[in-house]
């Protein structure tokens, strides 16, 4: 039995590196094993996400009646915390603790925020609805526990993220900072579609009784995987606890970084093109519903389908940046794959062809994979030693606020064009418009991307000064 187990394990390890291109990563002092275990605090992160915008989107909608209106409002709560990533990742950078740790403490204060979000989360939902014995309750009541549920809830995800990904930075070397991105992003995408799968499953049947179990259930599992991934990653460090080195403030901190080379216009490249991916997020499967005629199944698959494209792309990124392709050379083929993929969804709706509509929607995946890569990464080789958490915080500010803004903007336009019918507008024309306000925003970061590639000689922008001596003059 053991020659048999030592066998399997060999085989594992051997198609790792060929199947996995970030798996190669692992060292003797920071084994797969311990960066798979780490990559768990990702896992939790998409399960957060799947649950908000996927399964209680609909459930509060169609299941508990709530108003659409509300429901928006309710999603969106979680992008005010966004730009305090930012402060989130500078603050476990310098962060001192009687233990000496500086990562651990914001993962865990994250983990419990999610925890406490998911416990009121339910009953708070059920009030929300007004349905049964929840009709005598006051609406206020349901509106501000729902409210302060979902804020919890994206705080706490907000922090884990973030200061998980800097503590993967942290365990291994700069040359491999992207195969540790690609891991824990690639993790990230597989909570998302296996956590997708399980509340489908979970909820067929749908009741308030199994409403609040699957999500308390979700609380469980998230302080349970999170506390698992946390098991020894960051070493005690007493020496650090005494440091009483000179501090540098939040604000000249940031304007350092600002200042670095290639910074300003990095940040611009990725609100760009984290917009032009996903504004039309939301919009998908109404596209495919109204316009192709595709049923309830078949556009649930797109979700399936966008996240596969997205998985690729992160291995594909992986893989490239692994053999010294630079990364906003990654990042700017990302964009030329986007823009052409959302033409053809355009296209599909002239030639109602659901096949190539399907194509479109996994070539959007791929696209926005290779450049959501090359972005992060090329943003952590721009950070100074020791500042990564900041620079991880920024990018995760930009990226999250613009994602949400593109999102509400697109719906809104949408609706707004809808509401027009005495124009003479077809169900068509609002998709194809917010599409190719897509179709714009990529070509504006291509724009931005080209000169900043070319004169940071393919990516190579790292200032040669260290951060703290720019913040001290």
């Amino acid at each position: 039995m053991a020659d048999l187990k030592s066998i399997v394990v060999n085989k594992l390890a051997g198609l790792g590196p060929r199947w996995m291109p970030f798996a190669d990563v692992a060292t003797p002092d920071v084994p797969l094993s311990r960066l798979m275990r780490l990559a768990l605090l990702q896992v939790t992160v998409g399960m957060a996400l799947v649950l908000m915008a996927g399964t209680l989107n609909r459930v509060m909608i169609v299941e508990l009646d709530v108003p659409a209106s509300l429901v928006s409002i309710m999603l969106a709560l979680p992008l005010l915390f966004a730009p305090f990533r930012a402060v989130i990742g500078f603050k476990s950078d310098t962060f001192r603790s009687a233990l000496g740790w500086r990562r651990i403490p914001f993962i865990w204060k994250g983990t419990m925020l999610q925890f406490g979000g998911f416990a009121i989360m339910p009953f708070a939902l059920l009030v929300l609805s007004q349905q049964g014995y929840a009709a005598e309750a006051p609406r206020w009541l349901g509106l501000s526990s729902a409210a302060l549920a979902f804020l919890l809830v994206g705080a706490g995800l907000h922090i884990v993220q973030t200061v998980g990904l800097a503590l993967a930075t942290d365990l291994v070397t700069e040359e491999d900072h992207p195969k540790v991105v690609g891991l824990m992003y690639v993790m990230l995408l597989l909570g998302m579609i296996i956590s997708a799968w399980l509340y489908g499953m979970l909820l067929v049947q749908y009741s308030p009784g199994r409403l609040i179990q699957v999500i308390q259930g979700s609380a469980v599992v998230t302080i349970a995987l999170n506390g698992y991934a946390m098991w020894k990653q960051e070493a005690r460090n007493p020496r650090r606890a005494r440091d009483v080195a000179e501090e540098i403030g939040f604000s000249a901190s940031l304007k350092a970084l600002s200042n670095i080379r290639g910074m300003k216009p990095l940040l611009l490249l990725i609100a760009f093109g984290t917009a032009g991916f996903g504004m039309a997020d939301v919009l998908m499967e109404p596209f495919g519903g109204q316009v192709l005629g595709m049923t309830v199944s078949e556009t649930t698959k797109l979700t399936v389908v966008l996240a596969l494209g997205t998985l690729v792309g992160f291995v594909g990124a992986s893989r490239w940046l692994a053999r010294g392709r630079a990364p906003l050379g990654v990042a700017l083929f990302g964009a030329l794959v986007g823009v052409p993929a959302f033409g053809v969804v355009i296209l599909s709706a002239s030639t109602l062809s659901i096949v190539s509509f399907v194509g479109a929607t996994f070539a959007a995946g791929f696209g926005a994979g290779l450049f959501g890569h090359g972005t992060l990464t090329m943003t952590i080789r721009i950070a100074p030693p020791r500042q990564t958490g900041l620079a991880l915080g920024v990018w995760g500010a930009v990226q999250t606020t613009s994602a949400g803004l593109a999102i509400a903007a697109g719906g809104a336009l949408r609706d707004a064009m809808l509401a027009s019918g005495d124009r003479g507008l077809d169900a068509t024309a609002p998709y194809i418009t917010v599409f190719a306000v897509e179709m714009a925003l990529l070509v504006a970061a291509l724009v931005v991307i080209v000169p900043l590639w070319m004169n940071g000689h393919k990516g190579n922008l790292r200032s040669r000064a260290p951060m703290l001596d720019q913040a001290r003059s």
